[in-house]
């Protein structure tokens, strides 16, 4: 595994090896002794796989309130996806900054995404399917949201939206809300 750093301090673009032969190909998504350089108590809780039937369709931007905050581990099973995280730690320098990497079935590169992020994608082909590896359960109470569309984000997706659900498209807006940033 190599780990490669984004201008968000801690999101990391993972890029793994895979083993292949006559049979086909074999890759691994994560190893407990590598990945401590990421987060040295980092254990996963909950594995979920998304799909996603339609090209241009966004899900996102979500994270989690603490003690409920987690960090995601984020692979392309299927498809493309365009994926991105927003920093959303109110004491870092990147603050509501984002960074955006293409993520498909055949590669190799993985997407973490550490405590105090937020994170969406959009689906670049139909039928994308995401593997995630998430550090803390999903928790209603603490779940939430920005718009994919704020503008004091700009993200810069690389479709039109074709699809959105309505409880992300009504997700407040950063200048709108309470929100002050979180600490992990």
């Amino acid at each position: 595994m190599k780990f490669h750093p984004t201008p968000l301090t801690g999101l990391t673009v993972i890029e793994t090896t895979p083993i292949a032969d006559e049979r086909g190909q074999f890759s691994r998504v994560f190893c407990a002794t590598e990945c401590a350089a990421l987060q040295h108590d980092l254990h996963w809780v909950q594995v979920n796989v998304s799909r996603t039937y339609n090209k241009g369709t966004v899900r996102g931007m979500h994270f989690q309130y603490p003690p409920a905050a987690e960090a995601k581990l984020i692979r392309c099973l299927r498809g493309r996806v365009f994926d991105v995280a927003v920093d959303l730690r109110a004491d870092s320098p990147t603050f509501l900054r984002w960074h955006g990497i293409e993520l498909d079935g055949d590669g190799a590169t993985q997407f973490f995404i550490p405590k105090g992020f937020a994170h969406g994608f959009q689906a670049l082909t139909d039928d994308a399917q995401l593997l995630y590896l998430h550090s803390a359960a999903w928790n209603r109470e603490m779940e939430s949201g920005l718009r994919h569309d704020d503008p004091a984000l700009a993200i810069d997706w690389p479709l039109p939206v074709a699809q959105i659900s309505d409880k992300d498209r009504y997700l407040q807006l950063v200048k709108e809300s309470r929100f002050a940033g979180i600490k992990p």
